[in-house]
C-alpha cells in the first residue's frame, strides 16, 4: 500500500503527518477538526501552507466571526495585513506574542517576543494587538492601507468598544477593576489616533488561516525562547517548516 501524507489544519497539533494513528490522535473528538490525506509529501506541504479549503461550515463560522469585528473589508484591498496572536503556557504562566506581516499579499516579516514569565493569555493577546497597531500607525502615516487581524474577541472589544467608555469614566467600570489596564491604555492610545483608517478585524483561530497560524507559532516561539523584546524572526521564512513548530 502506497504511503499517504496527512494534513491537519485544525487539531490538537497541526502540520503534515506520515501515518494515520498519529493523525487520528490530533483530530479525534477535536471540535472543528480539519484534515485531509494526500498522495505525496509535496502536495501535503503545499496544501498545509495554503490553508484549509473553505467548506460551507467554515464559511458560516467566518461569517459569524465577522459579526464581532468592528470593521470588515476585502483583505485583498490592503497594502499591509498584520496578524497578531498571543500564547501562554500554562495560563497563567509563561506568555509571549507573535505577529505575521503581509505586504501586497505576500508574507514579509515575522515577529516574536514580549515574554512575560507571569502573564496570561489575555495579556499576551493585548500585547500582540498593541504592537500590531503601532506597526499599523507607521504604515498609515506613510500613506499605506492596513488591516490588523486578531483572533481574540476580548482584545478587540477592549480596544475598539470598551476603552472609550472606561476612559470617559476615569478608567473605571461599574463591575470593579479593569484587568490589564496598563496594556489596554497603551493600545487604545494608538487605536484612537488611527481608528478611522485602520481596519481591525476578528479572525477565527486555528482554522487554517496562514497568517493566524504563523502568528500563533511566533507567539509560542516567544514563550519557548523567553525573548522579552519584540524581535524579527531571524531564521529562514520557510512557511511549511514554521507551521510545523509548536502551536499555541
Amino acid at each position: 500500500m502506497a504511503q499517504k501524507f496527512y494534513v491537519v489544519w485544525a487539531g490538537r497539533q497541526t502540520g503534515v503527518f506520515t501515518d494515520w494513528p498519529t493523525t487520528h490522535r490530533q483530530v479525534d473528538r477535536f471540535a472543528g477538526a480539519r484534515y485531509k490525506s494526500f498522495a505525496t509529501r509535496a502536495e501535503a506541504e503545499r496544501a498545509f501552507a495554503g490553508g484549509a479549503p473553505r467548506s460551507t461550515f467554515a464559511r458560516r463560522a467566518a461569517n459569524k466571526a465577522s459579526e464581532q469585528a468592528p470593521v470588515q473589508a476585502d483583505s485583498s484591498s490592503f497594502d499591509f495585513r498584520i496578524y497578531c496572536d498571543g500564547a501562554c503556557d500554562p495560563n497563567p504562566g509563561r506568555a509571549g506574542s507573535g505577529l505575521a506581516v503581509y505586504h501586497n499579499g505576500k508574507l514579509a516579516q515575522l515577529w516574536y517576543g514580549l515574554y512575560n514569565p507571569a502573564g496570561t493569555n489575555n495579556t499576551a493577546e493585548l500585547n500582540a494587538l498593541h504592537r500590531a497597531l503601532v506597526m499599523a500607525e507607521v504604515s498609515i502615516t506613510a500613506g499605506s492601507t492596513v488591516q490588523v487581524l486578531c483572533d481574540s474577541t476580548y482584545a478587540i472589544n477592549c480596544i475598539s468598544k470598551w476603552a472609550a467608555g472606561w476612559e470617559k469614566k476615569g478608567w473605571r467600570k461599574a463591575g470593579g477593576e479593569i484587568k490589564n489596564l496598563e496594556i489596554i491604555q497603551a493600545a487604545y492610545a494608538v487605536y484612537s489616533r488611527i481608528q478611522s483608517k485602520v481596519h481591525l478585524t476578528h479572525v477565527s483561530a486555528h482554522v487554517g488561516t496562514q497568517g493566524n497560524e504563523l502568528a500563533d507559532r511566533m507567539a509560542m516561539f516567544a514563550v519557548e525562547s523567553g525573548n522579552e523584546e519584540l524581535s524579527e524572526y531571524g531564521g529562514k521564512i520557510d512557511i511549511p517548516t514554521i507551521l510545523r513548530m509548536r502551536a499555541g
